[in-house]
């Protein structure tokens, strides 16, 4: 069944992030987790993200995400389009995310 290498993938990938990004004394940020659903739903993107992740260049170039100064090398370990699962654990790492959400 292919559904599980998926799954771990993922799960792999929303691990690797939060560990680079230090966030595992900190709170999670889920107002940022929240405010980032409601932009994806507002946008009406919520689903197809929901089933496919989002690439990397229309998070940039359409919703204005931008990379955390000094994560630039993180970046090439995020998958692309990236997962759901792994777009709200780096929402969720607030101040110690790979990337900056305008809307956070």
């Amino acid at each position: 069944m292919r559904i599980f290498p998926v799954a771990a993938a993922a799960v792999l990938a929303s691990t690797a992030i939060l560990t680079t990004a230090g966030a595992a004394s900190a709170a999670p940020d889920t107002a940022c987790m929240r405010a980032g659903l409601s932009t994806l739903k507002g946008a009406g993107l919520f689903t197809t993200v929901a089933k496919s992740g989002v690439p990397l260049d229309f998070a940039v170039k359409q919703l204005g995400v931008t990379v955390r100064p000094g994560k630039e090398a993180v970046v090439g370990s995020v998958p692309n389009p990236v997962p759901l699962s792994v777009l709200l654990a780096d929402h969720r790492a607030g101040n110690n995310s790979v990337f900056v959400y305008p809307w956070c």
